[in-house]
């Protein structure tokens, strides 16, 4: 090692920081990486010195893309096979290995359950269903070589759900099912698996949903439910609110951790404050009561209390 390379060793580490190479750089996916918070979260992953993968699907974007230091950009399109294959192949071919993979590409679609098209419903379970599943099985391989970490950016709405919110929830409750059930299966081969649930921000969220509505002809006026309409927040704001994009840096910061900690969180929650907080957890204990309220085999709130504090010393 020469002398200027042994300078810069040491002013790293000194900083609380390691040297990266070639050799020792870990490489991590970050799919739907051209805006949001896939691109909050590649940003600050190279930014701390790891190999990023950023999957976008526009040529304008895969250039901005490889303009950052330590991203490569990838053409990925979460629903398109011959895309996801061809994409395990470059980063076979670069021979870094694969040490992470963030399943962040997602869509919103809302609406009347009984009045949406079923080629809406399938539109969003293809990107936010299908899309983290066909992704993850063709990485697999990869991320079990490398003793790896797996997350998936869900929701609190896959928790948390109401009216007109029915497809979007579907699809993001559907993550909890998988993380589970990844997680279990991973863990035979040291691999560890997260799902990262944000909410509570602001975006731009309820202006793209509202267009893409009225875009696919959804008429409010004849809706079913046009009073509920009236007063919700997507059409009170015309589709012209402007809200600042802000997806928080805690939510990047959370995939680190996903990436770095020897145990990372199975779920992580990042919301904006403690009532959106509260009322998430509150939801899930109303599921807990529903299931344990007047069936066959029900605990009493002895065991229950005692059931809770067992779980919450692990």
């Amino acid at each position: 090692m020469n002398f200027q390379r042994l300078l810069c060793a040491l002013l790293l580490t000194l900083s609380g920081a390691t040297l990266a190479t070639e050799s020792t750089q870990k490489a991590v996916l970050v799919t739907g990486a051209s805006s949001g918070s896939g691109r909050v979260i590649a940003e600050t992953l190279a930014e701390r010195g790891y190999y990023v993968y950023a999957g976008a699907r526009k040529q304008a974007d895969l250039d901005a893309l490889n303009a950052i230091d330590n991203i490569q950009a990838i053409r990925l399109d979460v629903t398109v096979q011959s895309e996801i294959d061809a994409a395990v192949e470059a980063v076979r071919a670069e021979g870094r290995g694969l040490y992470g993979l963030v399943n962040n590409a997602g869509v919103a679609v809302m609406g009347p359950l009984v009045e949406i098209t079923a080629s809406e419903v399938e539109f969003v379970m293809d990107v936010n269903v299908m899309g983290p599943y066909r992704v993850t099985k063709a990485f697999a391989p990869l991320i079990i070589e490398s003793k790896g970490r797996i997350t998936t950016t869900g929701s609190i709405s896959g928790i948390l759900s109401g009216p007109f919110y029915g497809p979007y929830s579907m699809s993001k409750h559907a993550m909890e099912a998988f993380t589970d059930s990844l997680a279990a299966e991973m863990a035979k081969f040291d691999v560890k698996v997260s799902i990262i649930e944000p909410g509570g921000f602001k975006s731009k969220i309820g202006t793209t949903t509202y267009q893409r509505m009225l875009a696919n002809g959804f008429n409010f006026d004849e809706s079913l439910y046009k009073e509920e309409w009236e007063n919700n927040w997507m059409v009170q704001s015309s589709g012209n609110i402007d809200l600042e994009n802000n997806v928080p840096k805690e939510i990047a910061l959370a995939v680190i951790d996903t990436l770095e900690s020897e145990n990372p969180k199975t779920r992580y929650m990042i919301v904006g404050n403690r009532q959106t907080a509260e009322r998430t957890v509150a939801k899930a204990m109303r599921e807990m009561v529903q299931l344990n309220e007047k069936q066959t085999h029900s605990l009493t709130r002895d065991e229950l209390i005692k059931m809770l504090d067992a779980m919450m010393a692990q």
